[in-house]
């Protein structure tokens, strides 16, 4: 017979971890761990031109951000370029999704700033420890574990996120004396403090790029079948304006500030000299100088303390919800995006680079402007390189309010309004996680917020957890008054005391038959069918029947070795009636003719 050897046994099937050995190892899984030897090979010419539109249009708009989040860290303008260009190009080669754009966020540039406070290397090696972790997350497959923070967490963690921010750069906007805060109460009580400080033409700037940002991100022209090739033209022409607003606005007001420096004016707050080139490519510092102390490799961990856990874990949680929200109907590899991530943190500490993670912003404007595949990564690198060492001498004019404006517009669309009234509605508990986040988050520090919210989450889950509902519904069989409560979900034992008193509250009113439903519980604690039974037992004196109904045979087991004469009370069925009539034709007295 075939598949039988020679000695009449059949081969043995292959264990469990030479067939997870032989995945691992296979060419398939390989690929799918290097994506660009998948699209690479299959890359046509159709696709250049909307590559090369789509990294052009986002590495117009990475420039300005990249200075000014280096700026919002405490960074070198140039180290924000940095950050967009060796992420971007490891993504190109390791991210699973086309439309993910890496580089310097918002976010993580505020959560580093305390850190760079000390030294400029906390944020190099804050991009290794990012990754690593990250990384690590990745291998182990613990992907699942972000499930375990929730939408308003999030929400509130990037609402307080972008307040503080926003508030950051009233110091920038008005060219203020003084310090700009760490948090955003802080911020704005220093502005109030520092408000007479204000310079009026940085202030006048500011506001404009403000109000022309607001205005281009709105300019659409209509078109339809009849408009004429001149009006379509108008509206492309517009469109693309409107994609490359920062852009357009930054050259615009450099521009400004060369053409009255040329008059010997200079009434706006520059960014100055950015050291153009390419970046002293090195390990991550593992020691570094703060004052006259020299901290080590264990001083500096101590410095970034839990808190530092922050930071990659923002970063994943960016990077995979922004991969869910553009790539539709496919599915996102969690695992592959933390590895993509990872190795680009990793990469980026060796580059004198700052964390960097997928943006919202620059992700959306890389899928508007319609990208086929992650070679459109490759193009923006390329154009932030050239800027970085070819064009360096340009970015000296460009005056602070207008950073300042081009961040505050940002913060205004990663605001998510309109979770609110939707939480208000329909959950008010998951409002006051998400109110807990932004107001912890706003006064005392982004990562205590993200902490309140997950604290907040796990005691209404506890909450949840102590007090389940038993969902009583009334009715009658025959004569029979009879309530049926159903044991839904995970009974644990924080919910002993709660299950028995509203089984005697449902079933003290009148004598009757309740039936116990157990067709939707999943698992029971011993507590909490020792509780269940010594109130059966209490409620069955004062007349009450009881039936269980639909329950699995392990849990059968637990309530019958706590109580073996519960056994004939186990009963299933697709109907409860027949039961309840057996029992009223037991109660019935025996007629002795």
């Amino acid at each position: 017979m075939s598949g039988v050897i020679g000695n009449g046994h059949a081969p043995a099937e292959p264990s469990r971890v030479r067939r997870a050995a032989s995945k691992l190892c296979g060419l398939e899984s390989w690929r799918r761990r290097v994506p660009i030897t998948t699209w690479l090979p299959n890359y046509k010419l159709e696709y250049l031109f909307r590559d090369f539109i789509a990294g052009l249009t986002v590495g117009l708009t990475s420039i300005p951000q990249g200075i000014a989040y280096a700026i919002i860290a405490g960074l070198p303008p140039q180290v924000g370029l940095y950050s967009s260009i060796f992420p971007g190009f490891v993504y190109a080669i390791f991210g699973s999704c086309k439309d993910v754009t890496v580089g310097p966020t918002a976010i993580l540039a505020a959560l580093l700033a305390k850190y760079v406070a000390r030294a400029e290397a906390f944020a190099y090696l804050a991009s290794f420890l990012s990754g690593c972790v990250i990384m690590l997350l990745g291998a182990l497959q613990l992907g699942f574990l972000l499930d375990f923070i929730s939408k308003p967490v999030i929400s509130g963690f990037t609402a307080a996120a972008a307040l503080q921010i926003g508030a950051a750069q009233l110091k920038s906007l008005f060219r203020l004396t003084g310090s700009s805060g760490s948090t955003f109460l802080e911020a704005v009580v220093n502005f109030f403090r520092n408000i007479k400080t204000t310079h009026l033409w940085d202030t006048v700037l500011g506001v404009t790029c403000i109000v022309l940002l607001l205005l281009l991100k709105r300019v659409r022209l209509a078109t339809d079948e009849r408009s004429s090739p001149a009006r379509r033209r108008c509206a492309r022409a517009c469109l693309h304006a409107a994609r490359a607003r920062n852009a357009l606005v930054v050259f615009a007001a450099a521009l400004l500030a060369y053409w009255l420096a040329l008059r010997g004016a200079l009434p706006f707050a520059l960014t100055g000299t950015i050291t153009g080139g390419l970046p002293n490519f090195a390990p991550p510092p593992f020691s570094t100088t703060v004052g006259n102390q020299t901290l080590g490799f264990g001083d500096m961990l101590v410095v970034f303390g839990p808190e530092g856990l922050v930071m990659p874990l923002v970063a994943i949680l960016e990077s995979i919800a922004i991969a869910r929200a553009f790539a539709g109907s496919k599915p996102v590899d969690g695992t592959q995006e933390m590895l993509a991530v990872g190795a680009c943190n990793v990469v980026s500490s060796c580059c004198q680079a700052m964390p960097a993670t997928g943006s919202f912003t620059r992700t959306a404007l890389n899928h508007a402007s319609g990208v086929l595949t992650p070679a459109g990564s490759m193009f923006k690198v390329l154009l932030v390189l050239l800027s970085v060492t070819l064009l360096t001498d340009a970015f000296y004019y460009i005056p602070r309010a207008v950073l300042a404006a081009v961040i505050m517009v940002a913060m205004m669309s990663i605001i998510e309004l309109a979770i609110i009234p939707t939480l208000w509605r329909n959950s008010k508990l998951e409002l006051l996680v998400y109110s807990a986040t932004v107001a912890v988050g706003c006064a005392l520090g982004l990562e205590f917020g993200i902490a309140a919210g997950a604290a907040g989450d796990a005691a209404r889950a506890l909450a949840g957890g102590a007090r389940p509902t038993l969902h009583p519904a009334v009715f009658k069989v025959g004569n029979q008054s009879c309530i049926s409560l159903t044991l839904a979900g995970s009974l644990g034992y924080a919910s002993a005391e709660h299950c028995a008193g509203a089984l005697r509250r449902e079933a003290r009113a009148t004598p009757l038959v309740v039936v116990l439903d157990g067709r939707l519980l999943s698992s029971v604690d011993l507590g909490v069918a020792e509780s269940l039974t010594t109130t059966i037992l209490d409620l069955e004196k004062q007349g009450h029947r009881f039936l269980f109904w639909n329950f699995s045979p392990r849990h059968q087991r637990l309530v019958v070795e706590l109580q073996p004469d519960f056994e004939i009370k186990f009963v299933a069925g697709p109907s409860i009636d027949q039961h309840i009539l057996a029992l009223d034709i037991q109660r019935r007295p025996t007629v002795v003719y």
